[in-house]
């Protein structure tokens, strides 16, 4: 999990209420751990264990993939806009490591 996120909202000043589409993607091999390398070890599982959205300290979505999911996991989702803030994206994988991306939302 090197590479920035892709990241996209449908409107980043909606009036009070406005529904708002996010889409995100990143890049990681979900590795699942089932699987062997050409010398027949087993791959080490590495999967995102965890996506968190939150506006501001109010979480929005969280979501828990399991091991079905394929590489460059892609979400997309929506919610009501009720206030201003920032919406941060966080991903956590097997291996410790965290990716995040940040989208100011405006009231307008």
């Amino acid at each position: 999990m090197q590479k920035p996120p892709r990241t996209w909202i449908s409107n980043a000043t909606p009036k009070q209420g406005e529904l708002v589409r996010v889409r995100a993607q990143i890049e990681h091999t979900m590795e699942s751990g089932l699987r062997t390398d050409a010398a027949g070890q087993i791959r080490p599982r590495n999967i995102v264990t965890r996506f968190e959205a939150r506006l501001g300290p109010t979480l929005l979505l969280a979501w828990e993939p399991g091991i079905s999911v394929a590489p460059n996991p892609y979400i997309e989702f929506t919610f009501l806009a009720r206030e201003s803030g920032e919406l941060h994206l966080l991903w956590k994988d097997d291996a410790g490591q965290t990716l995040s991306a940040q989208k100011t939302i405006t009231l307008g």
